[in-house]
This record gives structure tokens, sequence and C-alpha cells, in this order.
């Protein structure tokens, strides 16, 4: 599993994103910075969490016009895999790649502290080895994490089985519709969420709920 990681200006979780993409996969991440115009050769590419412009305008909107972001669109529609975490969400749905918008949490604060998510889809790439239904404690930090969308775009992610993550037991630390903590695009190739899973995979972390997440990137 080879893997990128795109960088932009105000990101600060790359780091953590190639770490965890390393320590599970056991091949170091690429890291490409934002003005590039083409990716390496790769079976993923990662737009990891952070603060990308400071997020200004709205969360993700001005990273999601950097050049590297067409080739990552281009790409993305012949079949790459494509990750998005908490502000990479906000930027790929930004950039057309997923539905919907992320906004303000609903109680206007930035929140930081652990959710339970539970695993609503476990076919996909990133979720093949945890099963259905099952729960994993994650951390969040974000203050526009509030997933909306329109009624008809909800119908298609809830009967396509396009949600991936829901926040569970109450946990649901912003608000979104229908407690909706990740989903995926029609084609199943590309996914994002707002928790930090690369931030619960090591023994240092306190938990490592999330580690079979990674893991599953090699049966993928």
């Amino acid at each position: 599993m080879k893997s990128a990681v795109i960088v932009f200006p105000g990101i600060n979780r790359e780091r953590d994103m190639m770490r965890a993409l390393e320590s599970t996969t056991g091949v170091k991440p690429v890291a490409v910075w934002h003005t590039e115009t083409a990716l390496p050769k790769v079976d993923l590419v990662v737009v990891p969490g952070g603060f990308s412009y400071g997020d200004y305008l709205r969360c993700g909107a001005i990273a999601a016009r950097s050049p590297i972001m067409a080739d990552v669109k281009a790409k993305s529609l012949k079949g790459l895999k494509v990750f998005g975490v908490c502000n990479g969400f906000q930027i790929i749905t930004e950039a057309g790649l997923l539905p919907g918008a992320l906004v303000r949490n609903a109680s206007l604060h930035f929140v930081c502290r652990e959710v339970k998510l539970r695993i609503e889809n476990n076919t996909t790439w990133f979720t093949n080895r945890m099963a259905k239904g099952s729960t994993v404690s994650c951390p969040v930090a974000h203050g526009e994490g509030n997933y909306l969308c329109d009624p008809e775009t909800l119908k298609r992610l809830e009967g396509e089985n396009r949600v991936v993550f829901r926040y569970a037991d109450g946990t649901n630390p912003n608000g979104a519709t229908n407690d909706i903590a990740g989903i995926m695009n029609e084609a199943g190739n590309v996914i994002g969420m707002m928790p930090h899973p690369e931030n619960m995979i090591e023994p240092i972390h306190g938990k490592t709920d999330c580690r079979p997440l990674f893991e599953g990137l090699l049966a993928a």
C-alpha cells in the first residue's frame, strides 16, 4: 500500500497521519506539497487534518482550489482511493469529491474530546477489519464538523449504505445530521470523516481502537 499525504499551509496533522500509515502498512508515505500539479504513483492519497489557510473564507475552501487538488480529483474519478480526515474531509467536500457541507458546530464552540464511533459499513477499504455495528473510541478536534446535506442527498447516503461512521451513544460533538461522522462517494473509493483515527492507534495514545482501520488498508 503506497500512499501520499497532501500538505497545505496550516495543516498540522500530516506527521500524525504519516506515522499511522507507516506503522500499519510498513511503507513510508510520500509528502506532497500543495503547489505540485501531479501526484506520484500511489494506491492512496490522504488529505489530513489541521487548519489549512487558517480556516479563512470557509474551512477547506481555499485548499480545495490548490493546484494538487485538480489531479487528486481527476485520479479519484479513475478509482484512486482518497481519504480525508477532519480538515481533509472539509477540503475534499469543498472540492466536490463528496456531497454535502461541513459547517459550524451546533454549539458554536471548538470541540476537542473523545467520542464513540459506530461502524455503519464494514465493506469499505478502510473498515474491512471491523464488525458492522461495533463501536470504537476516537478523538475529535474541530469547530466546523456539523455535516449537512439536502434531503435527497441524505436519502441516497442512507439508502446506498454510504454512511461509513456514525457518532454513537450520544457522543455527537457537533450536531451533524443523523449523527453522521463519515461518508463515502458513490463509487466507494473516496472516504471522508471528521474524527482523527490516526491519533488512537498506539499504546502511547492511551487506546488502540482505531488501529484495525489502518490495518484494513493492507487487505484493500
